[in-house]
């Protein structure tokens, strides 16, 4: 009776009986004999998934599952609720005894630890979203500076597990509890929704039930007493009102850590400076159409069922062990992979404290793993189930990216944030980097270091790329869309996409569209055509107009003559839309429409895209139809948005602003052979009659045609072309276009908002690889272009992303083309004086004459060049090099501005600190 009145009810796992006997005081129960961990599961450097963290620790990969039931050191257990153990256990409330982990007993430290949580996040359940969902509200939780365990305590196979557990759920100072059916089928869930109601601190969570649905359990004649009463504390504890359906999954889990960051008083801790943003690029497509087929096998690829057992989550990659990733994060992990059950165990010798984490998963035997890891798919290949990376398959123009926003847009709620990246393969590597200033980590490279190690320029790189790589691929889940990847190998340093996407995601998803017919050995899902009727509505246009018979008719064989590509239909669905003209009209005059070779310069294309065009004579007919049609948009023939197209294929494959594109448009000359549309085909085929005045009008204009899309940037209004009117306006017109674009971006380039556009001008101009450059510029153009756009392109490339290598080059490049312009002026002035020797009249005196305040600009900014090289070659140890190019910029600026002049003197000190540096080597 004396032990009765410390606890408020007796856990139903104390079975010990009731000493009658009050002379004796009564012992601890012994603790169950159980087996210890494995020495290698707790040896130092080793830190284990198991136990409870109680401050945020860096994020850890993800563990894989053994299935080798001969490994001695494997314990294998069921995926089923535990059985009462047959040593007494008793409640919470009662003393319990100190059980040793393994060898030694537990430190004070540790102790200290365990006694630190603030939340237990307890569950029961073996759905695959469950567990996903709590370890996310446990990663959220531990952003927001508060300590948390999560246990699904069912699963627990042996005493020291149970024990922590317990310790911790006395201790916290609130207790979430994520109710799902299964929980009230469960003792143990029962026991801590009890216990944390008695001691006011429940915070209920339901998890794809809702209070009504507990309730009704009330009525049921087989509830008893002791489901009853956790029934009734979870509706006294619903204030909170916490529930989590497949819809909503980040607004509760966003609800649920405010509030507790809010009573325990965690008001000064500050989240992520992240710059604001919009996760997905564009707006939701209000006209997609079908692909639901598509859509539900994504999502049981990256989601698996909901009633299969938990599992791992990674699918090995062919004739590879399971094991870590060989990727940039999975070399330097501070995780222990196991090859069987996880234990819990404490690891005090890696870290200054100890570090504790909460997760204990059991092992599935070989045949109950086989038997749940694949699944048929609709195509009729087998999937494995909660895959992580998925790749949507298929010829330019069938839907890829359409399928991926849709799916973005509707399973958004599932992540906690969604993040688009570009796959094209001269802007992937930046891409992915930009993705630090959506996560708000620090990538810059190292600053320069009198002390210490230095380090080299791959090891910051590495560096770098292994910081987005950590973030992204841990228990807070990310959805990463790869955009239109075009290989596997990155175009700077021909690195492996494995270098990016472990084996092993952790709660991230990846989906990337491609054409690429096999992208390592990630799943494929092949997107087909649209079935006819879902095509018909897609050219029926927006406005959805009712056709009779025949025009129906002329609609198929739109469908047939574009090789149902969906990019082809949504424009004749535009077009339709917009002009005044029916579907057999606007047959016929695409049908006229001649393709000669004048008409397409394939000079600036692939060879793949130009065979593209080839195998597509239709939708090319369409396309100059769409650019006529562009020239004759107003009586006064407003032709911004003809050149707003072409100049727009120059751009990088990104968000383009409106203001960037008017100003490149505006710097090219007016096309002098339009077409007279209404003479050639005797009908009027006008847009809706509508005054198109400004610059916004006319990228609106392009994006009412299905040419291109809006963006979801800000300030202004950006619009994205799509990679097949690129490629068409490319061979449409060739260098004035590409050169225009090069003095829009010199007027209005903005590094910050228009990295990925001047990195493109930078490869216009300078070409780079084997590739030629395409835009000549002047001298006195070349200099203003590395003066305002190269030079801090560089700087910001080295010093926000780390991008070492790929900086210096192009800063190299830049110093190789203004020799090349000096050795030009020495050319004409040698070419001068000979003629002036040799009595020989010039036709053209002013073409031989040198600009000498040109020829001044130009070789100081290669003084300028040679210095910036050789501070950032500081930074990476390159101290001879740096010397070398640093004294060459001093004999220029002291012939140019004198030994005294500041810019002399500066680079003076840069070299005294290279030779400084040298001599400590």
């Amino acid at each position: 009776m004396a032990a009765k009145a410390l606890s408020p009810y007796i856990s139903p796992r104390a079975l010990a009986p009731t000493t009658t006997n009050n002379s004796t005081p009564p012992e601890d129960p012994a603790p169950p004999a159980h087996p210890s961990p494995p020495a290698s599961f707790r040896g130092a450097g080793s830190q284990s998934d198991d136990i409870p963290s109680s401050s945020y620790t860096p994020p850890s990969d993800q563990y894989e599952f053994s299935d080798d039931p001969y490994d001695a050191k494997l314990k294998f257990v069921t995926c089923v609720s535990v059985p009462d153990p047959a040593p007494p256990r008793v409640s919470f409330s009662f003393p319990v005894p100190r059980i040793s982990f393994g060898k030694g007993a537990l430190s004070p430290a540790a102790n200290a630890k365990l006694r630190s949580c603030d939340v237990f996040i307890g569950f029961h359940g073996q759905n695959l979203n469950l567990v996903r969902f709590c370890k996310w509200l446990k990663s959220e939780l531990e952003l927001q500076g508060i300590a948390c365990f999560v246990a699904d305590r069912a699963r627990y196979s042996d005493g020291q597990s149970h024990e922590i557990a317990d310790r911790v759920i006395r201790s916290v100072t609130f207790g979430i509890v994520v109710v799902t059916s299964s929980s009230f089928m469960n003792t143990l869930s029962l026991e801590e929704i009890r216990f944390f109601a008695q001691k006011k601190n429940l915070v209920p969570l339901f998890f794809d039930t809702g209070p009504a649905e507990v309730t009704g359990l009330l009525n049921s004649d087989t509830t008893d007493k002791e489901c009853r009463e956790a029934i009734d504390g979870l509706i006294k504890c619903h204030e909170f009102k916490l529930e989590a359906n497949e819809g909503n999954w980040r607004s509760c889990i966003g609800r649920a850590a405010g509030m507790l960051r809010a009573k325990l008083g965690r008001t000064s801790v500050v989240e992520k400076d992240v710059e604001a943003f919009e996760e997905i690029p564009f707006p939701r497509n209000r006209y997609f159409i079908g692909r639901e087929r598509e859509l539900t096998e994504i999502e049981n690829a990256l989601f698996g069922s909901g009633d299969c057992f938990e599992q791992d989550y990674t699918t090995s990659i062919k004739g590879e062990a399971s094991g870590q990733s060989e990727g940039l994060a999975d070399e330097e992990s501070e995780t222990t992979t196991t090859r069987g059950g996880r234990f819990i165990s404490l690891d005090v010798g890696k870290c200054k404290e100890p570090k504790l984490e909460a997760w204990v998963e059991p092992v599935l035997g070989r045949n109950s793993l086989k038997r749940l890891k694949y699944k048929k798919s609709k195509s009729g290949s087998y999937r494995g189930l909660g895959s992580s990376v998925v790749c949507l398959n298929g010829i330019p123009g069938i839907g890829k990216t359409e399928l991926a926003l849709e799916f973005a847009y509707r399973y958004s709620q599932r992540y906690k944030m969604v993040l688009w990246v570009g796959g094209e393969a001269r802007y992937f590597r930046q891409n992915i980097l930009n993705l630090s200033l959506n996560l708000g980590l620090d990538v810059s490279a190292d600053a320069e270091k009198e002390r210490g190690r230095i380090r080299s320029f791959e090891e910051q790189e590495f560096e770098a790329f292994k910081r987005v790589k950590r973030e992204l691929f841990r228990d807070m889940p990310y959805l990463l869309i790869i955009d239109n990847l075009e290989t596997e190998k990155e175009w700077w340093e021909g690195k492996d996409l494995h270098d990016l996407i472990p084996r092993n995601t952790g709660g991230s998803h990846v989906i990337i569209t491609t054409r690429l017919p096999k992208i390592m050995n990630f799943d494929l899902i092949q997107i087909p055509p649209l079935p006819l009727s879902d095509a018909m509505i897609l050219m029926k246009g927006r406005k959805k107009r009712d056709y009779p018979a025949q025009e129906l008719e002329v609609l198929r064989k739109f469908d047939e003559k574009l090789g149902r590509l969906s990019y082809g239909m949504w424009i004749i669905g535009s077009l339709l839309s917009e002009l005044a003209i029916s579907p057999s009209a606007l047959f016929e005059a695409v049908d006229q429409v001649a393709l000669d070779g004048s008409s397409s310069n394939t000079s600036y294309v692939s060879l793949s895209d130009d065979q593209f065009c080839k195998n597509n004579p239709f939708l090319v007919k369409v396309l100059f139809f769409c650019f006529n049609i562009l020239e004759q948009t107003s009586v006064r023939r407003n032709l911004m948005a003809s050149k707003m197209l072409l100049v727009g294929a120059w751009f990088a494959p990104a968000p383009i602003s409106v203001s960037l594109l008017t100003s490149a448009a505006k710097s090219m000359p007016a096309s002098g052979n339009q077409l007279n549309w209404t003479k050639l085909f005797g009908f009027s085929c006008c847009l809706a009659p509508k005054t198109w005045k400004s610059e916004e009008d006319s990228a609106v204009l392009l994006v009412k045609l299905g040419l291109a899309r809006t963006a979801n940037r800000q300030p202004g209004y950006w619009i994205q072309f799509d990679p097949i009117t690129r490629l068409f306006a490319r061979r449409k017109d060739g260098s004035l276009a590409a050169k225009a674009t090069v003095q829009g971006l010199r007027k209005f380039g903005n590094p910050v908002l228009n990295s990925d556009h001047l990195w493109s001008c930078a490869f216009l101009v300078f070409g780079f690889k084997s590739e030629p450059p395409l835009v000549q510029l002047k001298a006195i153009d070349m200099v203003l272009f590395i003066k305002k756009t190269a030079l801090p392109l560089a700087i910001r490339a080295f010093t926000t992303f780390s991008r070492c290598n790929s900086a210096l080059e192009l800063l190299k490049v830049c110093t190789n083309v203004l020799e090349e312009v000096e050795k030009s002026f020495v050319s004409q002035i040698q070419d001068w004086c000979h003629g002036s020797l040799c009595w020989k009249k010039s036709l053209n005196p002013g073409s031989q004459r040198v600009d000498e305040h040109v020829w001044q600009d130009v070789t100081l900014l290669k003084a300028t060049l040679l210095e910036t090289r050789a501070k950032l070659l500081l930074r990476g140890g390159h101290f001879d090099s740096g010397e070398e190019l640093c004294r060459t910029c001093i004999s220029i600026r002291t012939v140019m501005l004198g030994h005294n002049n500041a810019l002399t003197l500066a680079a003076q000190e840069t070299l005294a600190k290279l030779v400084r540096m040298r001599s400590k080597i």
